[in-house]
């Protein structure tokens, strides 16, 4: 199997020149320069050529570097894609699965610094499967506890249990409002990492 995960240098490693070093923050507060320096640190050890690209902000839906990027592997742009942790890649364990046999099958590597499995064996991919599946339960854990902070009233809002101030979307929005501003930030903050 091409896929391959974890920091020991393997024969597989001779067919790889040029890479795709992805990194991923859920909000602009986040600094990902850790994960910067790792990858590149590992690119320029192994002396591949590579891209960066870096997610800054991101919700399970919308990863738009992410898809960009995903469909370039998937057109063999690259030889392989190096993530720091298999959670910076996907966000579920069906995603993982999924998209890691996809470029398996289209002949792309798949590297992830900081988790030393080999998915060339069947252990490793039983290794991979129970980090990605506890990852995904961490995940809901969080999810749930921030939904025992909610209740819902006699007229059915959903209200906080701290303060109780209704939660989430409040109706339509009845004021009329330039949206020039938001198309403005999204085309800064997204400009240089969709090319």
């Amino acid at each position: 199997m091409n896929a391959i995960v974890g920091d020991e240098i393997m024969d597989d490693y001779k067919e790889i020149k040029k890479v795709a070093l992805y990194s991923r923050v859920s909000t602009i507060d986040q600094n990902p320069e850790n994960q910067k320096d790792a990858l590149v640190n590992r690119a320029k050890r192994e002396r591949w050529e590579y891209k960066y690209f870096e997610e800054k902000e991101s919700t399970r839906k919308t990863r738009p570097v992410k898809y960009n990027l995903y469909q370039r592997l998937l057109k063999k742009e690259f030889d392989a894609v190096i993530v720091w942790k298999l959670d910076r890649w996907g966000r579920s364990v069906k995603e993982l699965v999924t998209e890691i046999e996809t470029l398996f099958n289209r002949g792309v590597k798949f590297i992830s610094i900081m988790d030393p499995i080999d998915l060339s064996t069947d252990t490793g991919w039983l290794q991979f499967q129970i980090i990605s599946a506890f990852a995904e339960f961490e995940r809901r854990i969080i999810s749930t506890r921030t939904k025992e902070g909610f209740y819902k009233d006699k007229k059915g809002i959903i209200r906080s249990k701290k303060s109780g101030k209704p939660v989430g979307k409040r109706g339509p929005d009845k004021k009329r409002r330039n949206r020039s501003g938001y198309y403005q930030r999204w085309n800064k903050r997204f400009r240089g990492d969709l090319s």
